[in-house]
């Protein structure tokens, strides 16, 4: 028996653009672009360089433009997760990028696999592309997580700030220094720009609007009633901070209910790919008799139809919205 070497050597391949892709940005932006690191990005680049305007400016412009680069083609698909992602590159670094991987990929393919050269270029381009698009979503999954977990925390130390006399735009430069990323940076942004005259309810409605995310939403509207029509400002985000740890406690219950169902669909979905990436392996001569045949083609498509089908009405299942 004839072990095939291909399958394993396209995933080392794709494996080695993820890892390429994560050092390169490491090396260019500094371990303060890390979500693992405890000191706030926005914090760190004030250590490095006293002037605030600039700082602010540098955050500015990475906070807005992935939105701004979605007519760019084929970029809209990654602009939306990019932004929540918060991703230092900007879009032309990113197609960049994606085109150096491919270049990286197609090289890899070529030295490692004899496929013909058509084939190797369009799995190139997949890989570089695809690699991307995974790291980014990686990254705007995780961001988006540790923001919904700290929000609860922040909103109760905005609270107690505002009962021991603090102003409310004092109360979001606390949070911004207390509060590890992603949400220190975030805070510390809004503080900045209310400190240059900018008032904060406008701000939390961009930020709130940028992660679209609901409880942020609520944030900015609860500010915003306050400052119009006036209140206890501390009782009203005390009750706030309620109403999002109760939300977020649920979200997770849903997700730890759904999360058989959700794992099943994606068994169900890998196996049939990792049972043909291990027929290859074992026997990469399995096909050849049933290949030439006018079938093959129309019917792998068909299945390929129906895997993709199967992942995206799983998806819809389990994605319960809290």
């Amino acid at each position: 028996m004839t072990l095939s070497a291909a399958p394993i050597i396209y995933i080392l391949i794709f494996v080695a653009v993820l890892v390429l892709v994560e050092g390169l940005y490491l090396t260019v932006f500094g371990k303060s672009i890390s979500l693992n690191n405890r000191v706030s990005r926005r914090l760190d680049l004030l250590a490095k360089n006293s002037n605030r305007e600039q700082v602010l400016e540098q955050l500015r412009k990475e906070m807005s433009q992935h939105l701004k680069a979605k007519g760019i083609p084929l970029y809209s698909i990654l602009a939306a997760k990019a932004q929540k992602a918060n991703i230092a590159f900007s879009p032309q670094q990113l197609i960049m990028i994606m085109a150096g991987l491919s270049v990286f990929a197609f090289l890899g393919l070529t030295v490692g696999t004899s496929a013909e050269l058509p084939v190797r270029a369009a799995i190139a381009v997949a890989m570089g592309i695809g690699g991307v698009y995974f790291w980014v979503n990686k990254k705007a999954k995780k961001r988006m997580s540790l923001l919904e977990e700290q929000l609860p925390d922040a909103v109760e130390l905005m609270v107690r700030s505002l009962r021991v006399g603090h102003p409310f735009s004092s109360a979001i430069g606390i949070v911004a220094k207390e509060v590890a990323d992603p949400l220190g940076t975030e805070f510390g942004f809004i503080a900045d720009e209310a400190a240059y005259g900018r008032d904060v309810s406008e701000s939390l409605k961009d930020f709130a609007e940028r992660m679209d995310n609901q409880d942020l939403r609520f944030l900015a509207v609860a500010v915003t009633i306050q400052q119009t029509s006036g209140g206890n400002l501390a009782e009203i985000l005390d009750g706030l901070a309620k109403v999002i740890r109760a939300r977020f406690k649920l979200f997770r219950r849903v997700k730890a209910i759904t999360a058989e169902a959700k794992w099943s669909g994606m068994f169900l979905s890998a196996f049939p790919i990792g049972a043909l990436v291990m027929i290859n392996v074992l026997d990469p001569n399995y096909y050849d008799d049933v290949m030439e045949t006018p079938v093959f083609i129309p019917a792998a498509l068909v299945v390929a139809v129906f895997l993709t089908i199967n992942v995206i009405f799983m998806k819809i299942m389990v994605n319960i919205k809290v």
